[in-house]
């Protein structure tokens, strides 16, 4: 099955939150079935995320079989995809995160999950870290990459 991921799903924890949510959808209809009980207050709850992920892919998620192919697809996404981590110096905006992930489905690959981190000491910016590669696109980097610099032009311009 290829999957479309929503950018809702924005890292690991919300892959791995849906496929806990679709077996718990799979153990409510097996207990169902077996008490042959049609009780609606004890049906679970449908998380948005896990909704629009199943709108997204055509997925009925009362049939048990597009529910195994829905995980599966799933935890083959988290097996495969590149995983990025970012930090920035404070939480980004629901807004930005949103374009932060487009950008990257759209230019890494369609499937990039990302993992957000806070590091207040970077000031402003971000650090990119991959499997193999850290990317220091912060303030404080440039400022120490160009500290002498900076000073040199600041006790000139006091003079």
């Amino acid at each position: 099955m290829e999957l479309k991921l929503t950018l809702a799903v924005v890292g690991p924890s919300e892959i791995r939150r849906s496929v806990r949510e679709l077996a718990g959808l799979d153990d409510y209809f097996v207990a169902s079935a077996a008490r042959q009980n049609t009780d609606a207050a004890g049906q679970p709850r449908i998380t948005q995320l896990l909704d629009e992920l199943a709108r997204a892919n055509g997925i009925n998620l009362l049939e048990a079989g597009q529910r195994k192919k829905l995980s599966e697809a799933l935890n083959q996404v988290l097996k495969d995809a590149p995983s990025l981590h970012i930090s920035f110096a404070r939480e980004p905006s629901p807004k930005a995160l949103e374009k932060i992930v487009s950008w990257f489905r759209d230019n890494i690959d369609k499937n990039s999950l990302l993992q957000i981190g806070l590091q207040p000491s970077i000031a402003a910016g971000c650090v990119l870290r991959t499997s193999n590669q850290l990317f220091d696109m912060s303030i404080r980097a440039k400022l120490d990459k160009h500290g002498s610099t900076l000073l040199s032009l600041i006790a000139g311009a006091s003079k």
